[in-house]
């Protein structure tokens, strides 16, 4: 149980961000009005998405160094909470688009470098999947997925802000903490971003956990 407050803390989190997300009061602003309370959902999602990541490369260089099947489960089960929470990251970003620039989706550096990241990562299920020999799949899916959060990183943070964007945080647009973020935001977006990054790496333990289940089942039978 003591091991496992982690986990009650994430409930407790994202129940007080659904909660205090949708009652507390937020800055009135122009174009932006309530939608700007899915700054606690769409952003804290990202935060998650890019901690589960790079959780997902450290398993990999591990695998690269000693190679075993639990590594490169753990690696594919975090890639895949990351993909997940990356494709939601973008739905949530689409319907606030919708909302706020009057269209799903813009030709914007943000936006688009986000795709393609995706993209990127999405290729990295179907690079496994093109394999059967599982070490050889393992080993060449650790490299890949090194290579595509080198290249995901910054599609998503660095190249945006060299280019004029419409999104807040890129290309000379100041992010809301400069200007709107004020103290009652603050007290829902930190924990937001804690409880979302938790479910993230609850998720995948989670996945993991079925696959080394299964992995045993699988050996047990072979045996």
């Amino acid at each position: 149980m003591k091991q496992n407050w982690w986990k009650a803390l994430t409930v407790v989190l994202l129940l007080y961000v659904s909660v205090a997300g949708l009652l507390l009061p937020v800055p009135r602003l122009a174009i932006l009005n309530e939608t700007i309370r899915n700054l606690y959902f769409h952003v804290p999602m990202w935060f998650g998405m890019t901690f589960i990541l790079a959780a997902s490369v450290y398993y990999s260089v591990r695998y690269l160094r000693t190679p075993t099947p639990a590594l490169d489960i753990r690696a594919h089960e975090a890639a895949r909470t990351g993909i997940l929470m990356g494709f939601v990251g973008l739905a949530t970003g689409s319907i606030w688009a919708k909302y706020t620039w009057g269209e799903w989706w813009t030709n914007d550096p943000k936006l688009n470098g986000a795709a393609i990241a995706m993209l990127i990562y999405g290729a990295y299920l179907v690079l496994r999947s093109s394999f059967t020999d599982e070490q050889q799949r393992a080993r060449v899916s650790a490299i890949y997925n090194i290579f595509a959060f080198a290249t995901a990183m910054p599609l998503f943070y660095i190249l945006p802000r060299l280019t004029d964007s419409l999104h807040p945080g890129a290309g000379g647009n100041p992010a809301f903490a400069k200007y709107d973020l004020d103290s009652n935001m603050r007290l829902v977006f930190y924990p937001a971003v804690i409880g979302w990054t938790l479910l993230a790496f609850w998720l995948a333990q989670l996945a993991s956990r079925v696959s080394l289940l299964k992995l045993k089942v699988y050996e047990k039978q072979l045996a």
